[in-house]
């Protein structure tokens, strides 16, 4: 697939990439891995980046890691016999090694600068492989488990991911309004049954294209409760942004 190539009015990327340049010089990116000095802006050096764990060859339904290889888009066995609502997932990563610790060290440990490094890491995969859609919906968190977190590693990740590809952002027309266990010791079935109606649309989404945007996708549950609600709601397209599949 070939992404949409989005044009930045002239001055606004002239601001921007001055920031860049005063931001830079004060303070120096520094690879978040391994301390080394930063690649074009980024806290990863080009060493550790090359060796980051890629989603080579996955379903394009659910991004799936596959043993077959093919040039052509595949689909798993499971979204071949029970389609998720989301239409496409877009993950360039696997929940492994480095990857695993950037988004633990961010969701359990609150390394902000781990969510830039994450969001600059998908929106250049996303630039080349995406089409790009008319909105970003992070996954919301319930209320409660705010307040423990203090914050949503995935707007986090969506505020950069946004900036990058110019695309709004918008964090108010779902919520998860029914508190729910966490999803990590559950079955796939479990989570299914879990996160079921836990969430909700707070007003009408005039919209053809969203994103759901998260960190990690284990078995998709969330994100095909969250894409079923927005279809529900009129939209066409959903489609899935994670960082990493497990």
């Amino acid at each position: 697939m070939t992404g949409k190539r989005i044009r930045q009015p002239a001055k606004k990327k002239m601001v921007h990439n001055w920031l860049n340049i005063i931001q830079e010089y004060l303070l120096p990116p520094t690879c978040i891995l391994c301390g080394n000095k930063g690649l074009n802006g980024s806290d990863i050096c080009m060493h550790c980046k090359e060796g980051l764990p890629r989603n080579k060859q996955c379903c394009y339904r659910c991004a799936e890691v596959l043993v077959t290889s093919s040039h052509l888009p595949l689909l798993c066995g499971h979204c071949l016999s029970s389609p998720p609502a989301f239409d496409e997932t877009y993950a360039p990563f696997l929940y492994q090694d480095e990857i695993r610790h950037l988004i633990t060290s961010l969701k359990f440990g609150a390394h902000y600068k781990n969510a830039r490094l994450l969001a600059l890491l998908l929106a250049e995969y996303l630039k080349e492989s995406a089409e790009l859609p008319d909105l970003i919906i992070p996954v919301p968190l319930h209320n409660s488990r705010y307040r423990e977190r203090r914050f949503n590693q995935a707007i986090e990740i969506a505020k950069t991911v946004s900036k990058e590809l110019f695309i709004p952002l918008d964090i108010t027309s779902c919520l998860k309004h029914i508190k729910t266990p966490h999803q990590t010791t559950l079955t796939a079935k479990q989570r299914h049954k879990n996160i079921k109606n836990s969430f909700c649309i707070t007003k009408p989404l005039d919209i053809n294209h969203v994103a759901i945007l998260d960190d990690v996708m284990t078995t998709g549950s969330t994100a095909n409760e969250l894409a079923k609600l927005l279809k529900t709601a009129g939209v066409n397209r959903v489609d899935v942004w994670v960082c990493a599949r497990a």
